[in-house]
């Protein structure tokens, strides 16, 4: 058994809403239902009324309803003490940041931080971004990095997280360059001939946004799928291997650029095959730890208050936003 099939079973439990609760567990409902149909086999009985609307639970839910919110306090409770017992992990901010942020933006941030805000100790936990943004909401991190863009945005509820821009990243195509620096591989390419693309595994965030590039193009572009990975380090090991062309974020690729190693696929004409994202830094609020406003019970459980390093980083961090480059 799991716990966050009981942090699952909570939500619903308080929503009465399969839907509503997967959403804020960010989760697909169809996930969100095999999770608690999980948690039924473990408990070797129904749960959740079925039959009616909202969803009720059954005599055995409300027993382990009681239960599970006295096993989520107690666990955060423990691990507190844990914590407690390191003194020095009080000093240490800990970020949730995807992947492709981790290898990318975040290492020339945390540089330029320590220049301007001074000395942190940090500890980075890198992740797939569904995960990530778990690590949030679920209370085991003090700020999670992510990308932003209006078409993808992330359900985070506001009046219990606030958020602060970063800095703004360019995802491009881009090719190995031949003899001459022009690009081996250069957009739209040909129906008959086409380019040998790099791609992102399906569901990864900049699969989506490369989607959403190629959805609003007015000109049609040619790609043979050769390769895919989740992470934008793996394709442009590819890409630097002359295999194809690859949208990468511009942190990832450039000190290649001025190495000449890549160069951009795209022509003049066809700048539009580009897109800007918002590089943003999210909390839990502070007011909403206080007070419980926007907060389940479960997630007032595993709510902690900020630790002072946090605190000062995310006072720091309202000031005009800091440039990785």
């Amino acid at each position: 058994m799991e716990t966050k099939w009981l942090e699952d079973f909570v939500s619903l439990a308080e929503t009465r809403s399969f839907s509503r609760s997967a959403q804020l567990r960010h989760v697909t409902q169809p996930a969100f239902s095999r999770r608690i149909q999980s948690l039924e086999a473990w408990a070797g009985t129904d749960l959740v009324d079925r039959s009616s609307y909202p969803t009720r639970l059954t005599a055995a839910g409300e027993t382990l309803y009681d239960q599970s919110l006295e096993v989520l306090q107690a666990l955060q409770s423990t691990r507190a003490m844990l914590r407690g017992h390191n003194s020095a992990a009080q000093d240490v901010v800990e970020f949730a940041v995807p992947h492709t942020l981790a290898f990318t933006f975040f290492p020339a941030w945390v540089s330029e931080l320590r220049e301007r805000f001074g000395p942190i100790k940090s500890r980075l936990i890198a992740l797939n971004v569904h995960d990530a943004v778990m690590r949030l909401v679920e209370g085991s991190c003090d700020l999670l990095i992510s990308y932003h863009h209006a078409s993808q945005p992330y359900q985070l509820d506001a009046d219990r997280y606030e958020m602060v821009s970063l800095g703004e990243e360019m995802l491009a195509p881009y090719s190995k360059p031949d003899a001459d620096g022009k690009p081996v591989f250069c957009v739209p390419g040909k129906q008959g001939a086409p380019l040998p693309y790099l791609g992102y595994a399906p569901g990864a965030y900049l699969g989506q946004m490369v989607e959403l590039i190629l959805k609003q193009s007015a000109v049609p572009v040619h790609f043979d799928r050769v390769y895919e990975t989740d992470m934008a380090e793996g394709l442009k090991a590819m890409a630097l291997e002359g295999l194809g062309i690859a949208f990468l974020p511009y942190s990832a690729v450039k000190k290649d650029l001025r190495a000449k190693k890549l160069v951009s696929a795209l022509p003049d004409s066809m700048k539009s095959l580009q897109i800007t994202m918002e590089v943003r830094a999210y909390r839990e609020r502070p007011t909403a730890r206080e007070t419980g406003r926007g907060l389940s019970t479960a997630q007032r459980a595993q709510s902690r208050a900020p630790k002072g390093s946090a605190q000062a980083l995310w006072d720091y961090l309202q000031t005009p936003p800091i440039s990785a480059g």
